[in-house]
Parts: structure tokens; sequence; C-alpha cells
């Protein structure tokens, strides 16, 4: 019984989180016809600072307390876990405070570094610093709103927490939307004050993120002071003894979580003078960075997305496995995570990068900033892969205890990220910014593999030969999507939305269709999802 209910809960919170992804992409497309690709770097200088003082706020403590309170709970001390619970919000609610007036009073200096507001066309400083001091002020609730989410997934209760996901994400959309559409449309004001009320949807939404937990806190009150009445036992730990566990454990994880939001924040401080200082307009170096940080960044998110979602439910096995020291299952299951990134994701970024201009026309228009904005997503794209694998291989070294090397790889990717931004900017222009990137990741993602091979005795001998025959496969599927769209191109030019979407629509169709029929004729794709969709198996045995 509470087998089936942790696992109907597990899937409520998966259902949710990607609904929540699903609506944090869809908002983008009307956003930018709104405020344009300016207005979309606008938007990105408040969130990225403010995603990264939010992890700094947190330090990963509502996952872990999610954790902790669930094992003494088990253990019949449900006492521990108020309490903990208890002083973790007064902790979340000076943290929260100490975070929001950091990046208040930091939003001047961020500013400078990172527009100059010479150029009339461009971002102000002072539109950046109001966006800034907008968005820091939902540091002072989400802290405390996650703590919360994090004590009822401890109770093995998801549904709180999936709701008021979707709740949060619903009301900063609505937000964003209707406010920027009358700010810009009915009150002919500038696209600046439209951004600075955008950002301080992140505060609306989770004012109603929280009202959903309280809703969800007062009729459950009851039952939850029934379970503390009913204590069998009080450990009486030390609240310093509890939190030097919590933050050893949840520190790594954290600090991992913020992969994209650290390369962004480099790109950030350093992009648009880079390619100012190569002789771009501010406006322009901005469009670029709109495209780069949002537009194209929020589509190569898809395939990561849906592909580190279906290989990360392997991961508690993985644990499993290697707490028994069963090397053979611990072999098989890496295995069929690697290639079921491999298979997924691989396919989906090159697509992306072949049908960048009809995929950046149909969702973003085929306005005057098309061609820099497709530029950008057909090198971006690729990048996707090396997203999901580092996203991946980090989670795996967390389920052999060795969250510390990812930590380690991940600076050591960074360093090169910082090291190489600015002068690949020089030489690259804005494709500069992407290559330094792949190759940060690519440093990460070598320390992981290597460690994951060396710690958790992994031989990438099978999954090399997979990888050959997934790229095949990938090479034969993007001569099929090129044709199509070719020929599709030379009888509909894309001179408009509807075009576009046609090319779109029958190059993904043509393509997902051989690579489909590639998979199945050859059973490759039952033996690696097969477990998942019954019918990839069924269909090779009806034509074999």
């Amino acid at each position: 019984m509470a087998d089936s209910k942790l696992v109907r809960g597990t899937l409520i919170l998966t259902a949710s989180i990607f609904i929540s992804k699903i609506l944090g992409l869809i908002y983008i497309f009307p956003f930018k016809a709104i405020v344009g690709l300016e207005g979309l770097a606008l938007y990105t200088y408040g969130y990225v600072p403010y995603t990264v003082l939010l992890s700094v706020a947190t330090l990963g403590i509502p996952l872990a307390v999610s954790k902790f309170v669930s094992k003494y709970n088990a253990l019949g001390d449900y006492e521990t876990g108020r309490r903990l619970f208890k002083s973790g919000l007064v902790v979340m609610s000076v943290t929260g405070m100490i975070a929001f007036l950091l990046l208040f009073l930091l939003a001047g200096p961020i500013a400078y570094q990172v527009v100059d507001g010479k150029d009339l066309k461009g971002n102000s400083i002072e539109d950046v610093i109001l966006t800034i001091r907008m968005v820091s002020v939902a540091l002072l609730i989400v802290p405390i709103m996650s703590l919360i989410r994090g004590y009822f997934q401890g109770h093995q209760s998801m549904g709180p927490t999936a709701v008021s996901q979707v709740v949060e994400q619903l009301v900063r959309i609505i937000f964003i939307l209707c406010l920027t559409f009358i700010i810009v449309y009915m009150l002919n004001g500038s696209i600046g004050w439209a951004v600075a009320f955008a950002t301080f949807g992140a505060f609306v939404g989770a004012l109603g993120g929280l009202t959903v937990l309280l809703i969800y806190w007062y009729k459950r009150k009851a039952h939850l002071e029934q379970q503390l009445l009913e204590s069998k036992v009080n450990h009486n730990l030390p609240l310093r003894t509890i939190y030097k566990e919590l933050v050893s454990y949840a520190l790594p994880l954290s600090f991992i979580g913020l992969a994209i939001p650290l390369y962004q924040t480099i790109d950030l401080m350093t992009f648009n003078k880079a390619l100012m200082g190569i002789g771009f307009s501010q406006f322009a170096a901005e469009e670029a960075f709109g495209a780069f940080a949002q537009a194209a960044h929020k589509l190569i998110l898809i395939p990561v997305s849906i592909a580190t979602a279906m290989s990360l439910t392997l991961l508690p096995t993985i644990t499993k496995s290697f707490i028994n020291d069963d090397h053979l299952s611990l072999q098989r299951q890496v295995t069929q995570t690697y290639q079921i990134i491999l298979y997924l994701t691989l396919p989906a970024a090159i697509g992306l990068s072949i049908l960048a201009y009809p995929a950046y026309g149909t969702l973003f228009g085929l306005g005057a900033d098309l061609q820099i904005g497709a530029l950008i997503l057909r090198y971006y794209a690729p990048v996707a892969v090396l997203f999901s694998l580092f996203a991946v291989t980090s989670a795996i070294l967390q389920g052999i205890n060795r969250q510390r090397i990812a930590v380690i790889g991940l600076v050591a990717g960074l360093l090169v990220k910082l090291t190489l931004n600015v002068l690949f900017i020089s030489q690259f222009e804005a494709i500069g910014a992407i290559y330094a990137t792949g190759l940060g990741y690519l440093t990460s993602l070598g320390v992981n593999v290597w460690a994951i091979g060396n710690y958790g005795n992994y031989n990438y001998r099978f999954i090399l030969k997979r990888f050959i025959l997934i790229f095949i496969f990938t090479v034969i599927m993007a001569g099929v999507v090129v044709a199509v769209k070719e020929l599709l191109m030379f009888a509909l030019p894309l001179e408009n939305r509807l075009n576009a979407l046609i090319v779109l629509l029958a190059s993904v169709g043509a393509g997902g269709l051989a690579y489909l029929y590639l998979g199945v004729r050859t059973n490759l794709a039952g033996q690696i999802l097969g477990a998942r969709f019954k019918f990839l198996k069924k269909k090779q045995r009806v034509e074999s």
C-alpha cells in the first residue's frame, strides 16, 4: 500500500514538473512577440542572478528536509521532522532576506557590467537595475515555499507540491502576459517597465503557490498533529547536528543543479561587452544575447527535459545495486541510462539544428531577428546532448555516492567557459559563447564519465558500440530531414509562418518515421525503450 502510494505520488510530481516546464516554454512565444529579443535579454539580466541567489539561499535544504522527514517518520519519530521543519522556516526566512538584500544592492554593479546604456535602442542601466530589484522580492517567500513542499514530500504527500507548482507557474505566466500586454499596447509604456513587471511575476506566482500549500496545511493540520501525538520515539538530535548532515548532503546536489545558471552568469557578465568590443552596438549585442540565453535556450531544453526525465527514473535502482555491490545490475542499469539519453537526445538535437530556420520562424516569427535567432539555434542545438549527458552522469555519481566528483567536474567546466568565453566571442561573435559552453560541458562530462568508469567499475565498450549505431541512424535521419526540408522550401519559401510550419512538421514527421523505422527494424528501439513502450517490441516480432 505504501509503495503504491509512493509510486502514484511520484507520477503526480513528475507530471506536474513536466506541465510546469511545458508552460514555461509556451509562454515565451507570446512574451517575445510583445517585448522582442532585447526584452528577453533584459528579462534574463534579472532571472539569472535571481536563480543563483535562490539556490544560495536554500542550499538544497528543502530537498534534504524531504529525505530526513521521511527517514524519521519511518522510525516512528514525527517530532524530529517537525522540529526540523519549524527551525527550517526560520532559517529559510533569514537566508531569503539576506539573498533579497544582496540581490537588491547588487543590482547597480550588475547593470553597469552588463550594459553601458549609451545605445538609445538598447536597454538602459535604469531598466536593468529596476528589473533585478523587482525579481529580488521573490527571494523573500520562495525559500519558505520550497521548505513547505519538502516537508509534505517527506510525508509521502506529493499532491501539495504538484498542485502548487502548476498553480505557481500558471499565475506567473498569466501575470506576465497580461501585464506586459497592458503596459506595451494599452498604456504605451516602455519595454523596460513591461519586463520589470514581468520579472515581478516570480513573486506573484510564488504567492499563488504558497496559498495552495497553506490551504493543504490547514486541511491536513489535524492529521499531522495526530501523528505527533503517536510518535513512538524522539531522537532529540541537536539541530546543529541535523543541519550539518543536511548541508553536507544537499550542497553538492544544489550546486550541480546550478550548472546552466552558472554558465549563463558567465555569459551575463561577458557576452554583451565582448560583442561591443568588436564593433557591435549594444542593441545588436542584446538581441544576440536574448536569442542565445532565452529563445534558443528554451527550445533546446525540450529534448533535454524529456530524455533526462525518462533516464533518471532508473537512478533509485542504480543506488540500490551499488549499495548491494551488484556489479552486473549496475553495469546494465548505467548502460540503459546512457542508451536512453543518446537514443532520444542525439536525433532530436541534430534535427533541431537542421530545422533551426523553420523552427525559429514558426515559433518566434519571421521578423528581422530571424537570422540571428535561427543561426544561434543551429549551433546551440547539438549542445543539448551535452546538457543531458552531464545531468544524468552527475545523477549517476550521486547514486554511487561520488557527488563530489560531479562538483569538481562542474568547476573544471566553468573554468574552461570563463577562460575561453571572451576570446571565442571576439573570434566567432555570438557563436563563440556556444563553443565555450560546449567545451566547458565537454570538460565536465569527461570528468564524470571517467569517475563512473573508475568508481563504478563501468565498462564503456558496449555503450561505445551502441553510440556508433545510434550515430549512424541519426546521420540517415538527418539526410531524410535535409532532403524533405530543401524540397519543401523550394516550393514553400519561408515567407510566412504557415509555410514555416508546414516545412517544420513535414520534415520532423519524415525524419521521425525514418529514425523509428530503423530503430524498430533492427530492434534497437525495442531493446532501449521496450520496457516503457511495449508496442516497439511487438512490432519487431511481427516483422521477423
